[in-house]
């Protein structure tokens, strides 16, 4: 992970405990002005209009919003987790998910990388297990 990582704290700012916690995307206000252009995208699919402009012309539609590179990739080839990384907000990409026809099962699958049966079981399980998804330091050297 290099220092450029939307996984790693922002060097413009003071370290959080969080950000040593794996797979952990915060939406602090670091986070917020990261993903403004990517959140309003999702958020303008509240309304039917935009939600058609989409379908008809999504590269012309995403030309609409002040997206980086790196956004703009990662909603063209849903890569929901990435998203996430790169300043979305969970309730805001899932009204992409919502206009894709996707539940948060699947959602939660994609980013978990197993099937929708396996998230699914493990939610029923009763979730992940914390195993190397406590602090980072608690696992370095081991």
């Amino acid at each position: 992970m290099n220092a450029d990582s939307p996984e790693r704290a922002p060097s413009d700012r003071e370290p959080r405990e969080y950000d040593d916690i794996p797979g952990t995307y915060v939406f602090d206000g670091q986070h917020s002005r990261l993903g403004y252009a990517l959140n309003m995208f999702c958020m303008s699919l509240n309304e039917a209009d935009n939600r058609d402009a989409f379908a008809a012309d999504p590269g012309g539609y995403l030309d609409r919003f002040d997206l980086t590179a790196e956004q703009r990739a990662a909603i063209e080839e849903r890569k929901w987790l990435e998203m996430l990384q790169l300043g979305g907000n969970i309730y805001y990409t899932f009204k992409l998910a919502i206009f894709d026809g996707l539940s948060m099962q699947q959602v939660g699958a994609s980013m978990s990388g197993v099937t929708f049966e396996e998230f699914s079981q493990m939610m029923i399980d009763g979730g992940r297990s914390a195993d190397g998804n406590r602090y980072q330091h608690e696992w370095d050297g081991n």
